[in-house]
């Protein structure tokens, strides 16, 4: 059985389409297993119609409201609920089509050995479509040098094994913003991550709700992920990686800092800058 999640705040408008499109999946018309699938939508304290759209669908989804805690306390409150072999996520503003889960159920019953595998996407910005730029290429396998510059493992297109959630963990509640970058980093450290070469979603950008445009500096994010990743057990390679994408990321930080004169949080990142640029030096 697949777990479906959604977690949404205050996207009725987009909500009743998203909804569809996991409703739309051509998989679950002709399932193997009987259920296929459960269907949750995670409501983190929306104040507008989101609990009347999720109930006109009848019992196809569950409901669950909880006070507004953010989108990784959501995405952990599916988790529990949930009970699937495969966990999908998809965001409350983003689309399937309608051939994604068959192609990664193909994939995963192919591949059993798989725990992860992601897709391609179409990207829509304020209805227009647009090409993502080179440093957004997809790779496949072992990636973790790849996820440490930014996010490439976009949680709507990720379809995962149940158990990798037990070795890696959920999602990091204390984060506002890059959640799915720091989980994207714990899961490339321990599995190697498999694409789908086709695009099978649309990612929807450019409203003012999106958590990318409510916070300068989303680096600060990432840096704090770099930090948590030292934690891990690394290589000494993978080790030296992280540490070097931390510098970087820090020393744009400092840039930003500096030219908003906030001298305290610039004093910040240029001390982390001097601890892991000594730290590269003795390697």
């Amino acid at each position: 059985m697949i777990s479906i999640i959604i977690p949404t705040y205050n996207r009725a408008s987009f909500l009743s389409e998203v909804i569809q499109s996991v409703l739309d999946q051509d998989y679950f018309q002709n399932c193997p297993n009987d259920p296929c699938f459960e269907f949750f939508v995670i409501d983190d304290g929306s104040t507008d119609e989101t609990k009347d759209v999720v109930r006109s669908f009848g019992g196809k989804v569950e409901y669950h409201f909880q006070q507004h805690q953010g989108v990784s306390a959501a995405r952990n409150q599916g988790l529990c609920l949930s009970s699937g072999n495969f966990v999908a996520f998809l965001d409350s503003d983003d689309l399937w089509m309608a051939n994604k889960m068959r192609a990664q159920m193909s994939f995963m019953e192919a591949y059993p050995k798989t725990k992860v595998c992601y897709t391609e996407e179409v990207w829509m910005r304020n209805g227009v479509f647009v090409n993502p730029k080179k440093r957004h290429k997809k790779y496949s396998g072992w990636i973790f040098e790849k996820v440490l510059p930014l996010c490439l493992l976009s949680l709507s297109s990720a379809l995962f094994r149940r158990e990798v959630f037990e070795v890696v963990g959920s999602f990091d509640e204390s984060m506002p913003a890059c959640e799915d970058y720091d989980l994207g980093i714990r899961l490339a450290h321990k599995f190697p991550i498999h694409l789908i070469d086709l695009p099978l979603i649309v990612k929807r950008g450019g409203h003012a709700d999106q958590l990318s445009g409510q916070y300068w500096g989303m680096d600060r994010f990432r840096v704090y992920a770099l930090e948590k990743a030292l934690e891990l057990d690394l290589s000494p390679e993978q080790e030296w990686m992280v540490r070097r994408e931390l510098v970087k990321k820090c020393r744009i930080l400092i840039l930003g800092f500096r030219k908003r004169n906030k001298l305290q949080e610039e004093q910040k990142y240029l001390s982390l800058v001097q601890k892991y640029q000594d730290k590269q030096e003795e390697k």
